[in-house]
């Protein structure tokens, strides 16, 4: 085989890879959840690029070993070895320099849509004391806390504690869902008000711990109306399961007649885990372990205890 039909078919062996990845990585979109916010769409895009360079290189390397079993087998008795690769200097700067450059474009993506979300209070959350330092070195944010905040349309409290999620919204009104217009920044200011949590809505590829003691700020932006749901992305205790919210996302108009209605009518929506509380055990035998009982009062009656708060 001469070397220009050599090159001709590798060069149509990677176009044939390329079309393929790509495809592949374009179906990645129908393996998550909804895009509902202008962040998970960038969140996507990026799994989506991932998707397609690890089918290129694992097509790639499964297609190279199949050639080479198929046309460069060796003859039965030749025990000699090959070509080896060793001292190759062009190959040796490919397989460094392709995967720093993927690396660094990948860190830049992430970097880039973490700043997107605008998070503020993460300062000093890792103290770490060097050998060659008197004082800990801190672990800080993408996002300066000095940095002033992006501008959002609405602004909303959002309180966790075990075993429930409350919001605060304009005119202290209280609910036990969150409720975000459409197409419009809204800052979520995240409180814990006992343990470690984690606010996580699949739908919106957002995850962030709430911390103990910590006010943090986080921006999004939801363009698809509908209903989603938040959960505690950490173990929290034994209602853990219960930890769920109801996420509207909805019309300015409907927004705003929400929240009218809402400060005439505050919500009376019990926690869930008072019901599994309340529930006689199903074990024969009770395990003894401490766990700490819901809270009995419902959302209507927390609203003095929030804006305490």
């Amino acid at each position: 085989m001469s070397k220009f039909l050599e090159y001709l078919l590798i060069a149509g062996f990677i176009a044939v890879l390329l079309v393929v990845s790509h495809w592949i990585g374009q179906q990645a979109y129908a393996w998550m959840p909804i895009e509902a916010t202008e962040e998970a769409q960038k969140v996507d895009a990026l799994f989506s690029f991932l998707v397609s360079i690890g089918a290129f290189i694992i097509l790639g390397l499964v297609g190279m070993m199949l050639f080479s079993i198929l046309f460069f087998r060796a003859p039965a008795n030749d025990y000699s070895e090959g070509h080896p690769s060793r001292g190759d200097i062009k190959l040796e700067i490919l397989w460094t320099a392709a995967p720093t450059v993927l690396v660094l474009w990948l860190a830049f993506q992430g970097l880039n849509i973490y700043q997107q979300l605008n998070i503020l209070g993460l300062q000093q959350i890792v103290h770490l004391l060097t050998p060659w330092e008197s004082q800990p070195a801190y672990a800080v944010s993408a996002v300066s806390i000095d940095e002033p905040p992006k501008p959002a349309a609405e602004t909303v409290d959002v309180f966790v504690k075990q075993w429930d999620w409350s919001f605060r919204y304009a005119n202290n009104v209280i609910s036990p869902e969150l409720h975000l217009p459409v197409n419009f920044r809204t800052r979520l200011n995240l409180h814990a008000q006992d343990v470690l949590h984690s606010f996580y809505v699949p739908d919106f590829r957002l995850q962030q711990y709430v911390v103990p003691g910590r006010d943090i700020e986080i921006v999004v932006t939801p363009i698809r109306i509908g209903k989603y749901t938040l959960k505690d992305a950490l173990f929290s205790g034994t209602y853990f399961a219960l930890m769920d919210a109801n996420v509207q996302v909805e019309s300015l108009e409907q927004y705003h007649q929400w929240l009218a209605q809402a400060e005439q009518e505050p919500p009376t929506i019990q926690n869930q885990a008072i019901a599994e509380y309340n529930q006689p055990p199903k074990t024969l035998f009770k395990s003894g372990w401490y766990t700490i009982a819901p809270n009995q009062e419902v959302i209507a009656r927390q609203r003095k205890v929030t804006n305490d708060t």
